[in-house]
């Protein structure tokens, strides 16, 4: 893997998510598909899982190698009604989103090759290394936004 090319392509899958939020209004902002998450929950729900990617790459990067990487219910985070997925405005979360895939380059402009294989536990996937990290969060916007582009598209 060529760090410089996965710099730009994590860089260029925050731009893709951010360019498909653009397209958002009030009118469409909840709009979904048959069973699919609204605009609004993609956007509440990005936030919370590149969260989650911040404190992952973090101790992929410097805990002992093995250690725990805890996984978390996404559908029970979008039904909990105390976070609001389905009602709060999504300012907040798209500033976290912002921030913290930010902070997360950062440090992906830092990794060295031999970092790529460092790798935590996964709570429900088993090994899980950098390089996976890596993919897996240079993908998860992009996938979210053509989910995002559908929603809004939706009546």
């Amino acid at each position: 893997m060529n760090l410089d090319t996965a710099a730009h392509d994590y860089e260029a899958s925050t731009q893709a998510f951010l360019e498909a939020v653009a397209r958002i209004t009030e009118a469409n902002i909840d709009n979904h598909v048959a069973e699919g998450w609204s605009g609004r929950q993609i956007v509440h729900h990005i936030a919370d899982s590149e969260a989650q990617s911040y404190a992952r790459l973090r101790r992929l990067v410097a805990e002992p190698v093995g250690s725990l990487i805890q996984g978390y219910d996404e559908a029970a985070w979008a039904q909990c009604e105390r976070l609001g997925y389905q009602e709060m405005g999504i300012e907040h979360s798209l500033n976290v989103f912002s921030a913290v895939r930010s902070a997360s380059l950062d440090i992906v402009k830092r990794l060295t090759p031999e970092d790529l294989e460092r790798y935590g536990e996964h709570s429900e996937t088993g090994r899980y290394s950098v390089a996976t990290w890596l993919e897996t969060y240079t993908r998860h916007p992009r996938e979210h936004a053509a989910q995002l582009l559908e929603a809004l598209e939706a009546r």
